[in-house]
């Protein structure tokens, strides 16, 4: 099995998180995915890229958690 290197570019990471590059530009825009510039080129560590991508979920994990139960309706004809 290949290994995945420790440093990625962004097309090698945009492919790593599923995601397009436009969506990871986005979000180098907003500062919320951990990067940094090589010269002019962005590079993503993949241990930083799962960190983020863990605390992400457990974001959204603890979101639906948190929203209110939906009540079945009684099938029960009375």
């Amino acid at each position: 099995m290949e290994r995945l290197k420790e440093v990625m570019t962004l097309r090698e990471a945009s492919q790593y998180l599923g995601i397009s590059p436009d969506t990871l530009y986005k979000y180098l825009g907003e500062k919320s995915i951990p990067a940094f510039k090589l010269g002019n080129r962005w590079r993503f560590k993949k241990d930083l890229l799962d960190r983020w991508m863990e605390r992400k979920s457990e974001r959204t994990e603890r979101v639906v958690d948190s929203r209110p139960k939906r009540l079945e309706r009684s099938t029960i004809k009375g």
